[in-house]
C-alpha cells in the first residue's frame, strides 16, 4: 500500500496514542493482509512519517515485500522526496547536510547532531537540499533523504538555522509554536514528502507516486 498521510496522524501506536493511528486505519482496510515483522504494534510498517508530517508513505502486506522494501531503503535505491518550507534564507541553492544524529542526552524525546566520535550514540544522517521558491522570510526546498533517521530533516535543517515552519519542537524562531500554526493556518510543521519511488519486490517493476501539497500547505 501506498497512503498519502495527513499531518496530526501518528503512524503506529504508543507514547500513550492507541487509536487514530495509521496502523489502525490500515488493520481496518487490510485486516490479515500485512507483514508480520513490525509485530502487533507496526505491522506492515516499513518506514514512519512524523506526526506533524504529511505525505507518502509505504505499508507492506506481506513479509517478503516488507524484507524487499527495507532492503531498498538500506541500499538506498528506493528514493523519498520531501518538500519543506524554512524560516530564513540558505546561502546556497542547494547543498548537502552530512551531520550525524543521536538521542537528545537530557530531552529524550527530541533528536539532536551528535559528534562523529560519539561511540555507539552518533548515526550517520545525509541529506540533499535545493531551493525551489525564495519568499521574504521563508524559503521553498525540495530535500531528498540518503539516510531515515527520526527527526532527520528537522533537526539538520533547525541546524542550519532554517527551522521548519510550523515546527514546535525544533524551530525556536516566530512560527514554532500553537499560536503560529494557527495564524498561518496550518495543521502540522510544513513538511510533505511528496515524491516516493522503490522497485516492486513482487513484479521487479519502478514505480514512482507523487502527492500534492496539502490544502493548508499550498494555500501558504
Amino acid at each position: 500500500l501506498v497512503i498519502n498521510k495527513p499531518a496530526g496522524m501518528v503512524t503506529h501506536p504508543g507514547a500513550g496514542v492507541n487509536n487514530g493511528t495509521l496502523v489502525n486505519a490500515v488493520l481496518h482496510h487490510a485486516a490479515g493482509s500485512l507483514s508480520s515483522i513490525g509485530g502487533v504494534v507496526r505491522p506492515g510498517i516499513v518506514h514512519r512519517l512524523d506526526k506533524g508530517t504529511s505525505g507518502l508513505i509505504m505499508v507492506a502486506k506481506d513479509d517478503l515485500t516488507h524484507i524487499g522494501l527495507s532492503a531498498q531503503l538500506k541500499q538506498k535505491t528506493a528514493r523519498r522526496s520531501y518538500l519543506a518550507l524554512v524560516e530564513g534564507k540558505p546561502a546556497d541553492e542547494s547543498g548537502t547536510i552530512n551531520l550525524p544524529l543521536g538521542r537528545h542526552p537530557t530531552k529524550r524525546k527530541e533528536m539532536t547532531v551528535m559528534r562523529p566520535d560519539t561511540p555507539g550514540i552518533a548515526r550517520e544522517a545525509i541529506t540533499h537540499y535545493k531551493v525551489v521558491k525564495r519568499f521574504s522570510k521563508y524559503t521553498l526546498l525540495a530535500m531528498e533523504l540518503e539516510t531515515g533517521r527520526t527527526h532527520q530533516i528537522r533537526v539538520h535543517l533547525a541546524h542550519l538555522n532554517l527551522p521548519i515552519v510550523g515546527d514546535l519542537i525544533y524551530n525556536h524562531k516566530t512560527s514554532g509554536s500553537e499560536q503560529a500554526r494557527h495564524k498561518l493556518g496550518l495543521k502540522g510543521q510544513a513538511l510533505h514528502a511528496y515524491k516516493l519511488s522503490f522497485t516492486h519486490p513482487a513484479l521487479d517493476k519502478l514505480l514512482s507516486f507523487e502527492a500534492d501539497l496539502p490544502d493548508d500547505f499550498g494555500k501558504l
